[in-house]
């Protein structure tokens, strides 16, 4: 039962006994002040204000190092695109001074690789030009010629590798019957028509060297859509000269 007492309004104790609780507070301490969160207390604004100072400058540091970044990332880029784009401005330059010469002409005096032919796929808008070798830094800029197999057009295996998200991604829609174009140097021009393709190891890849018919063999990883680079498994491209 609640009853009411003539101060502080109601109050019921556990055992149901009414007493008024301002009487049965101990003097002083009846009533105790909460203090708003909001209130001011002397030295605790002061720190807070110098605490947020001090997150709002991390956080306009930490803006400005990803703008730095973004713009390092963006700037990197762009060169790698330009010297890619001028690269292949100079490899063309250089083949058509070798189709002009008759001798191998270098893109730039300290290159080590030099354009051999030019092909050309036209059902997949293709068109680039072979470099002498096979090494990593040669395929940076075009699909390689692998030494000691056949020039593409004369007798025997012309064995050519690239790499499958760049110079060679248009095997990627390749098709039986499909027509190769290979421009030399000497201005001649052959046609080679896909027999057909494979997937196989790296480990287990035998190619002949000398065949029947002219024959140009491509040579890409695999699969195209790979996320990382470098494993085991190669596209190969068979054509013969038509």
């Amino acid at each position: 039962m609640t009853i009411t007492g003539d101060r502080g309004g109601p109050f019921v104790r556990a055992d149901g006994a009414a007493r008024n609780w301002m009487r049965a507070a101990a003097p002083g301490i009846a009533f105790r002040y909460q203090r708003d969160e909001s209130s001011p207390i002397p030295g605790r604004s002061a720190a807070r204000s110098k605490a947020i100072q001090c997150r709002q400058r991390l956080f306009a540091i930490c803006i400005v190092l990803l703008a730095l970044v973004g713009a390092a990332s963006l700037g990197r880029g762009a060169y790698i695109l330009a010297k890619a784009q001028v690269a292949q401005w100079l490899l063309h330059n250089a083949w058509d001074r070798t189709r002009i010469t008759g001798e191998a002409v270098m893109p730039w005096p300290w290159a080590d690789t030099y354009p051999v032919v030019r092909l050309v796929a036209p059902a997949q808008d293709a068109d680039v030009l072979v470099l002498a070798g096979a090494s990593g830094r040669t395929l940076a800029f075009g699909p390689g010629h692998l030494p000691g197999s056949a020039l593409p057009g004369d007798a025997g295996n012309a064995i050519l590798t690239a790499h499958r998200d760049t110079h060679f991604r248009f095997l990627r829609t390749v098709a039986p019957g499909d027509e190769l174009v290979v421009e030399r140097a000497d201005g001649a021009t052959r046609h080679f028509r896909i027999r057909g393709a494979y997937v196989t190891d790296y480990r287990a890849l035998r190619l002949p060297r000398d065949t029947p018919v002219p024959t140009l063999t491509l040579v890409t990883c695999y699969p195209f859509d790979a996320l990382n680079p470098g494993g085991p498994l190669r596209y190969v491209v068979v054509a013969e000269a038509a």
